[in-house]
């Protein structure tokens, strides 16, 4: 870590401390690749194609000889590839998932090699809205194709494809992570060993698409949006910045916003009797919604929140077990007690779905006050189930990081995939493959944990 460095980190809304060992995954570069290039255009779900494609992306840790102790880490709305580490010394804050990636961490990278890449439609280094459309010369827009969560997993597909990725130890990530992982294990069961799907749903609810209604409408009604075509000339922050006002609102919880704000009043002794902020909330979201302009291009916000809403796993008219009927997985579901955008009982469904099918499925919840973003700040209660269950998958994957390894020849594949299924437990095992997490966890740095006001 750079002197001086700085230890603390907000993540969606809550400040936190991250520990001594914070960006020890080190520096690293974000990588680009162009895949889908014409006339082989990516299909999409809408009938459309899409090519040729960026896709950005960081990888940290060594791939292995035989190529099979890689991770997939998937982001969230807001989220991009830089899911750990700094990308110079000067750096004061980490990715965003820095305190589970790393040496010595639940993403052991002198273990693994973890992949994270910017979804198609992004704004941080992939295709999307803001990227130039090679036919016109100009901005895609509102031109861009509107892309699906499956639409998101095809392309990974071809990032692993150009580095020479079969087959995943495990695939990960939260919200709309969580729901790429499914996707995942679902669209591609052959590429896929473990999946860890947290404060997810298997389709979107419709208290969700109500919010990301609202958010789109604030953008669409700001004159700055001009139909879509605001490059070059201004950006629609005023309505980016409500529809993230909206979005944060939804990552916390009642006992967070109680505990972080109460009905405290922002450098005031009275009420001003106007409409400044004279609440300490309205001050935070008002920040919060200002700081997102700066970083996220309000298209895609609209791109990515279609997406979203879009996602239902039972569309269709299939059961939800009728779906999971051919995944080869190992599942980790993990849900967040006061998470209301993806309540416990949307996690409870999926696993119920896959002990139906008889696939082996771990679920854990865990206790805590932060809401929605619980995912992105509890490390002390995650890290350790994490660790265990990643263990668990290297045991049943048949190989052991570190060791000396070689290049599989198809035949030595075939049989790993086919001792990998005799392995699949029975119906009644697979409540928790925690055994061991708390002596993994207590190894951990203790954190330091600071609330207050930015």
């Amino acid at each position: 870590m750079a002197d001086g460095a700085d230890t603390s980190k907000t993540i969606g809304d809550v400040p936190v401390g991250l520990g001594d060992d914070a960006g020890n995954a080190g520096i690293v570069v974000t990588q680009t690749v162009t895949v889908a290039e014409p006339p082989g255009r990516l299909p999409l779900e809408s009938g459309d194609r899409l090519g040729p494609i960026t896709l950005a992306f960081e990888t940290y840790g060594e791939l292995s000889h035989r190529r099979d102790n890689a991770i997939l880490v998937l982001h969230a709305l807001s989220g991009d590839a830089h899911v750990a580490g700094r990308h110079t010394a000067e750096d004061k804050r980490p990715g965003w998932w820095d305190m589970l990636i790393g040496p010595g961490k639940a993403l052991d990278t002198d273990k693994f090699f973890v992949i994270c890449s910017n979804v198609i439609g992004g704004c941080g280094g992939s295709t999307g809205p803001s990227s130039i459309d090679p036919r016109s010369g100009e901005p895609y827009g509102i031109r861009f194709p509107i892309i699906t969560v499956a639409d998101m997993v095809e392309a990974q597909a071809l990032l692993l494809d150009h580095l020479g990725i079969e087959r995943l130890l495990a695939v990960m990530g939260g919200s709309m992570g969580g729901m790429q992982a499914l996707q995942w294990a679902v669209a591609h069961p052959e590429r896929v060993h473990q999946v860890i799907a947290m404060a997810t749903a298997a389709r979107q609810p419709t208290q969700a698409i109500a919010f990301n209604e609202v958010g789109r409408q604030a953008i669409m009604a700001d004159p700055d949006w001009n139909g879509g075509d605001y490059y070059g000339h201004g950006r629609p922050a005023k309505g980016l910045s409500v529809a993230r006002m909206l979005g944060h609102i939804t990552y916390l919880s009642d006992e967070a916003m109680r505990e972080k704000f109460g009905r405290r009043l922002q450098d005031i002794h009275d009420y001003s009797f106007t409409f400044s902020a004279d609440f300490q909330v309205e001050s935070y979201l008002r920040y919060q919604g200002l700081s997102f302009t700066e970083r996220f291009d309000a298209n895609t916000y609209l791109y990515i929140t279609r997406a979203l809403d879009y996602f239902d796993m039972t569309r269709g008219g299939r059961g939800l077990s009728q779906v999971f009927r051919d995944v080869t997985a190992r599942f980790l579901v993990m849900a967040f007690s006061s998470d209301w955008l993806h309540p416990p009982y949307q996690l409870k469904e999926i696993v119920s779905a896959l002990r139906t099918t008889h696939k082996h499925v771990s679920y854990y919840e865990v206790a805590s006050d932060f809401g929605h973003d619980a995912f992105l700040l509890e490390r002390e209660k995650m890290e350790g189930v994490i660790a265990a269950f990643l263990a668990s998958g290297v045991r049943t994957y048949h190989f052991a990081p570190g060791r000396p390894t070689f290049r599989a020849s198809a035949t030595s594949r075939a049989a790993v995939t086919d001792a990998a299924k005799a392995d699949r437990p029975s119906p009644s095992s697979g409540e928790t493959e925690a055994g061991g997490a708390s002596a993994v966890a207590e190894r951990r740095p203790r954190l330091r944990r600071r609330w207050g006001r930015k």
